[in-house]
């Protein structure tokens, strides 16, 4: 493939699986989903969203297109920003009751995660826990499809309409894991960036860090041919590794998300940038929902697990709470220092494709030259200055580490072999940038 990042090992996979849903992209187009649904045989459509969008003009839009289309609809809209089990319990028992042929979510990650996973315990009724991996859950797989599932994302971030995985709070935990199967992955994606013109610039700012981190961390990721094969193709995971595929969407993400979120988060106005950013945020969806996310993913949980007394400006939403896209970045520049040993080629590329200057250094500098380009990014959007911008202390470093280290999945799709020292280290050296 004329990469050596993708030699083959004497035991690792010679094979990976690409799969995504159909996908509509453009301003306007959101007023096709009830086109959309009606040809896929729907009738009765569950409408996800969450409070603060089911009174705007996008979920009015979404309800006069299904009603133009004689599709009859139910709205579910008491979506928590970071779901959490209660949640998708709620959500279950409200799509198990109506009857419904097919869901339709619209608004961003949390809203897309919680259709998913309650479409499963709709249809599968289960100990919560089961369909989760270990060491917390059991690591069932989901058994069949569940409802066809139109996706509108509303911000520009998650690329959860592209994705195989749902990401929930484990309330008895307190902390967040992904359920993740094929059956999940939406059917169809309407990504309409006009959702995106009145984000305030806190949110594209967050969301925007979420996709970079999404496309950095694939571009990053172990490579699929260093994961043990897996010889039944109907058991092989999406969630595989970076591929010649995943490298496609990522790298395009990463050019188009240095290019413009500076200028998407400075002016709303600036309708060139939002747009981009709400397609780089679609491709990095595609990225990592077929190789998977590593370190900043599985740090995050860490920093949305043990946060305290804090809150985020233009999100409305109670004390503690650090956004997604935040809670992964802050730690992101430490880590990809630590990574670029054991992938310096994939680190120096990564940078140039962020718009890093290269022009005087090469591989043996990468780690450096991508976290400097992370780091004057976060500092261009007003992202907090690492882990103590949101409140953290050397203190609680072993404490950020004992919940990390359980995201075993994301731990082990790192460039580089990671344990608990390595961790605890990356979170000291995370704790302030400037």
């Amino acid at each position: 493939m004329g990469c050596q990042y993708f030699s083959p090992t004497d035991s690792g996979a010679d094979t990976y699986t690409v799969a995504m849903p159909k996908l509509t992209f453009g301003r306007g187009c959101l007023y096709e989903s009830g086109r959309r649904v009606a040809v896929r045989g729907m009738k009765r459509a569950a409408l996800i969203t969450d409070p603060f969008l089911v009174d705007g003009p996008y979920v009015d839009t979404v309800k006069r297109s299904l009603a133009d289309n004689g599709i009859e609809a139910d709205i579910f809209s008491e979506v928590r920003i970071e779901p959490c089990d209660a949640t998708v319990m709620s959500a279950a028992e409200f799509l198990a009751e109506g009857d419904f042929d097919g869901v339709v979510s619209i608004g961003g990650g949390s809203v897309m995660d919680t259709a998913k996973a309650a479409m499963v315990y709709a249809l599968y009724p289960a100990d919560f826990l089961d369909y989760f991996g270990p060491p917390i859950g059991r690591g069932k797989p989901v058994p069949g499809p569940v409802l066809p599932h139109l996706a509108c994302p509303t911000t520009s971030g998650t690329g959860s309409e592209c994705t195989s995985l749902s990401v929930i709070r484990i309330n008895d935990l307190n902390t967040k894991f992904v359920l993740g199967s094929p059956h999940i992955l939406p059917d169809e994606a309407l990504v309409d960036p006009a959702c995106c013109d009145t984000l305030p610039a806190n949110v594209v700012a967050s969301t925007g860090c979420d996709l970079l981190s999404h496309a950095i961390e694939c571009y990053t990721a172990r490579a699929y041919t260093t994961w043990g094969r897996i010889d039944d193709p109907a058991a092989r995971p999406y969630i595989q590794g970076a591929n010649p595929w995943s490298d496609l969407a990522a790298r395009e993400a990463l050019e188009l998300v240095g290019r413009y979120l500076v200028r998407g988060v400075a002016d709303r106005t600036d309708i060139e940038a939002r747009d981009s950013l709400m397609w780089a945020a679609t491709l990095a969806g595609m990225a990592f929902g077929n190789s998977g996310t590593h370190l900043p993913h599985a740090m995050s949980y860490g920093v949305t697990h043990l946060m305290r007394d804090v809150t985020t400006p233009d999100y409305d939403v109670k004390s503690p709470f650090v956004p997604h896209g935040i809670s992964v970045i802050v730690s992101a520049p430490a880590i990809f220092r630590y990574t670029a040993e054991s992938a310096p080629d994939r680190h120096f590329q990564a940078a140039k494709y962020l718009g890093a200057d290269c022009e005087h250094a090469g591989p043996a500098d990468a780690g450096e030259i991508v976290a400097n380009r992370i780091i004057d990014m976060m500092k261009n959007t007003a992202i907090p200055n690492g882990l103590g911008g949101v409140g953290f202390t050397r203190g609680d470093v072993k404490s950020l580490t004992e919940s990390t280290i359980r995201q075993k999945r994301a731990i082990a799709n790192a460039p580089r072999e990671t344990n608990a020292t390595d961790i605890e280290n990356m979170y000291n050296n995370a704790l302030s940038y400037w």
